[in-house]
């Protein structure tokens, strides 16, 4: 299935953070990153096109300015792994109920500029992709076997349900955007584990 040499993380790690675990539903677009069907139905994303995809997110990440990038998560199983990642990088993000117009309407009082979008999940963040295409913004998606890819400029297949998996995740980037950006040179150097996007 993957080859362990050149992972971003221990092969180990991505298993027990359930990255490529999917859901019984599976959309056209996701079918060339599954692996196979389980006995039970869930959908096996490939780990190999996973780890891949999140490097290329890295690179496309790093060359933009932290203050540019915009993380959005509606779902409570991501807040945890976006707070960390806002803490641990400076990138905000914004969990909970996307504000109508907060990319569009200037007059709103929260209103924000940003020049990409990361979203946890296509569909209940579906109106700030919305608003992100419409302004001509790229929009990088988590998603898992059930989204569609409408609107997405760069799509990053995974378990995007799963608190361990988002957490796996946005540690990742975290690292290695400040890697790509100079902030650190080393993984050493990042102040903060695994953990800290994890566990309550």
């Amino acid at each position: 299935m993957v080859q362990e040499q050149g992972l971003l993380v221990e092969l180990d790690q991505y298993l027990k953070a359930g990255v490529h675990i999917g859901t019984k539903f599976r959309t056209k677009y996701m079918g060339k990153f599954i692996y196979k069907i389980r006995p039970d139905g869930l959908a096996v994303l490939n780990l190999q096109k996973i780890d891949e995809r999140i490097r290329i997110a890295i690179n496309f990440l790093s060359c933009y300015e932290l203050h540019d990038i915009l993380v959005i998560g509606r779902r409570e199983n991501s807040w945890k792994a976006i707070g960390a990642f806002s803490k641990a990088t400076g990138i905000r993000g914004i969990t909970g109920r996307y504000q109508p117009g907060l990319l569009t309407n200037p007059a709103l009082e929260h209103f924000t500029e940003c020049k990409l979008l990361l979203v946890t999940d296509p569909w209940p963040d579906k109106n700030a992709v919305k608003d992100a295409a419409r302004l001509g913004i790229p929009v990088v998606a988590l998603c898992d076997t059930n989204n569609e890819s409408n609107y997405i400029d760069l799509v990053i297949p995974c378990n995007n349900k799963g608190k361990k998996s988002l957490g796996l995740f946005f540690y990742l980037l975290g690292r290695e955007y400040l890697k790509k950006r100079k902030i650190i040179d080393k993984d050493e150097e990042f102040r903060y584990t695994l953990a800290d996007f994890t566990e309550e």
